[in-house]
Parts: C-alpha cells; structure tokens; sequence
C-alpha cells in the first residue's frame, strides 16, 4: 500500500471493498504544485498531484476508491476531466507543466490527457495521448464515441473518437481565439465553445465524428466565458462568465440552443467569481461555486476567506433564478452532482476538502461536516449525460 493510499484508509475516506466501473464515480484532480500565500498565487515543484476516484452510490457518503499519480493544473475551468455515460473510462486533460528556472519554477503548456480504465480493479492509467496545447474543459458526448477538448494556447479544438475502450485524436479544429471550455448537446449534433478572451461563445456542427466551426454563428458573452453546460433537454446551453473579478458582479449568459440561429435569450447574475460551474442531470437546477474574493492577497480590499455555493432553478424559457445559498470554503472550484441531481459536491482547493450537499426544495443543506481530501481539489467531475 503506498503512502497516499495509507493516508486514505486511516481518514476512513478509501473504499476497503471491490468496485468496479459505475456511474457513480466522481472524478477529482488534485493540484499539488501551486498554492497561495499573503501575497496571491505561488508556484511549486511538481511531482505530487493526483486524481481521485470517488464512489458516490451512497451520495451523502462519498468514498476515495482509487488515487492514481497524474498530472493535474488549477488553471483552467474546473471541467478537465469527465467520465464517459458508461461509466468506463475516466479522461483528464492536463493543461500546463512546471518547468524549473533557476529557483523558480515557471508554467508552460503541456498537451496531454490521461486516459483511466475504470473498469479495471483498482482504476488504472491505461493510455496517455497528444492533444491540443494547453487542453482546459472538455466534453463528452452523450453516446459516450465523441469527446471535445478546448485548447487556450492552442487556439483549437481537439476531436477524439472513443471506440472500444480506445480513444484516438482526429485532430484540432482551428478556432482563432484562445479556447476555454466546450459542451456538447444531448442529441450529439452541436457544440458550444467559450472563447474567454474575445467574450463570444462559439458554435460547432457535429456530424458523426465530422466536427465543423462556422465563424458566423459566434454568440456575444459577458466578460470571460470560462464554464458552460447544457440542460438536459439540450434546449438551452448555459455560459459561466468569471468577468472582471475585484468583487464585481459575473453572469451566467442563457443561449437558446436549439433553433439554426443559437442566440443569447436572458443573463442572470449569481454572484462574483463563477467559475465552477454544473447543470444537474436532471436540468432542473444548475450551481456555482462562487469564488467572490477566496483567491485575493491579503491586501487586496475585496479578499475574503471563504467562497459560496449558489443553487439557481431553471424554469420555463431557461430562466434562472437563485432558488438557495451555503457558505464554502477557500477557492471552490469543481462542482458535480449526483446521478438522481439530489446531491451536490464542491471542493474547496486551499481548505484540501470536499462539501456535500442534499438539496431540499432547492436549498443546499450540508451533509455532514467537510470531508478532508489528500490533497488540493482543482476539478471534479462525473459522467457525461
């Protein structure tokens, strides 16, 4: 049993019995190698980030049934990883490296993902394959054959078909702008892209394994889209925008998604700092983890200790209105929930703890106390739907 492992199963946090691949895994990526002190964001060595394996059939009792050893980075959206809908494998984009400088160490693009069996007892590093530069948010289709990954320094796209277990690049798809996050449609026939440096949504056509930008169909955002989902009916794709941060106001952006002409049809505002960002399974309900100022220098007028959890409906027409609220822990990141969209899980990447929440008439009520993680919790994600 290694360290990590040992350190597990004496918080009671690693499963002690057999489990194999399920829709009720969780991922978390863990980032070891930047932290925080007075003075704002520090980098580290690498060497010791990893990404968790979570059970969560018991939903309000989560459980760590694998630690694997990979690479995973805090910048970016929290959406790197995902499950493909059987519940198979597990795929995680790495987006950036440390590289030594003399005593410093600097980031740099990396273009890998990681490829887990999750089928196999314990989940295993099956394959690793060259993607775009920098690959951040990703999505999977809801057949479980396609994946997308947007690429920032690569400006582009990246298409991956998934066949047998096997998953292959088809290449990139050039975007001409920075690329944040991506979220596929139900019935598997569009995508919708943050283009966060140009604050315009970007729309691809999706024909099998065909995927195809037009640029005249680009969506206008709010400041920095940097998350989006799409409800479960895919009418309506949902971008988070993490705006101009300094305690000012963000927005969630409602786009009709169904019609030849995708287009902006309401903007809510939940809060400062968005960036975690999920729809629930059952497109009822979407959250936020806000970051409001968790992340500032202690100098900074807008720093705050702590984030905050907001529970948004979404009724008739993707009107989204802010239905509860729970306090959260230092830079809440990744956000999931649970199969039936009952529970809702947040991390909290200082405080190297996970949340779980029971939502009760549209309020989030904490399960328990904060369930203590082994290391910073920088994503998390489930299977796509």
């Amino acid at each position: 049993m290694n360290m990590r492992a040992a350190l597990l199963m004496s918080c009671g946090l690693l499963a002690t019995t057999p489990a194999l691949a399920s829709i009720h895994d969780i991922l978390i990526g863990l980032d070891e190698k930047i932290t925080y002190d007075a003075n704002g964001q520090v980098n580290g060595a690498p060497g010791k980030d990893a990404v968790l394996v979570m059970d969560i059939s018991n939903p309000a009792k989560p459980k760590i049934r694998a630690s694997l050893p990979l690479m995973n980075s805090l910048l970016g959206p929290p959406t790197n990883l995902q499950i493909t809908p059987d519940g198979k494998l597990g795929l995680v984009a790495n987006s950036v490296v440390m590289n030594q400088d003399g005593t410093a160490w600097k980031i740099a693009p990396d273009n890998k993902l990681f490829v887990i069996d999750l089928n196999a007892n314990p989940p295993k590093l099956s394959d690793t394959i060259t993607v775009g530069t920098q690959p951040s948010g990703m999505a999977i289709s809801h057949k479980g054959d396609l994946a997308l990954i947007a690429n920032r320094a690569g400006k582009s796209v990246t298409v991956l078909s998934i066949q047998n277990g096997s998953v292959k690049s088809l290449g990139d798809i050039p975007m001409e702008q920075e690329a944040a996050a991506v979220a596929i449609t139900p019935d598997g026939k569009r995508a919708f892209v943050c283009l966060n440096v140009v604050n315009k949504i970007a729309v691809l056509a999706i024909e099998g394994q065909k995927v195809t930008y037009d640029k005249t169909l680009d969506i206008p955002s709010a400041i920095n889209p940097y998350n989006i989902d799409v409800t479960a009916d895919g009418k309506y794709a949902v971008a988070s925008n993490t705006g101009a941060q300094k305690n000012n106001a963000d927005a969630e952006v409602i786009i009709e998604a169904t019609g030849p002409h995708p287009h902006v049809i309401d903007i809510m505002a939940p809060g400062n700092g968005p960036e975690g960002f999920a729809i629930a399974p059952n497109g009822k309900t979407a959250a936020a983890p806000l970051l409001l100022g968790s992340g500032a220098k202690d100098s900074d007028w807008f720093k705050t200790k702590d984030g905050e959890l907001v529970v948004m409906s979404i009724g008739a027409g993707g009107k989204m209105t802010v239905t509860g609220k729970a306090k959260l822990g230092a830079l809440p990141e990744g956000v999931a929930y649970s199969p039936n969209s009952d529970y809702i899980y947040v991390g909290n990447y200082l405080d190297k703890n996970l949340q779980v929440f029971h939502l009760i008439d549209g309020k989030p009520v904490q399960i328990g106390p904060n369930i203590t993680l082994p290391g910073q919790p920088a994503s998390m994600r489930g299977p796509a739907r």
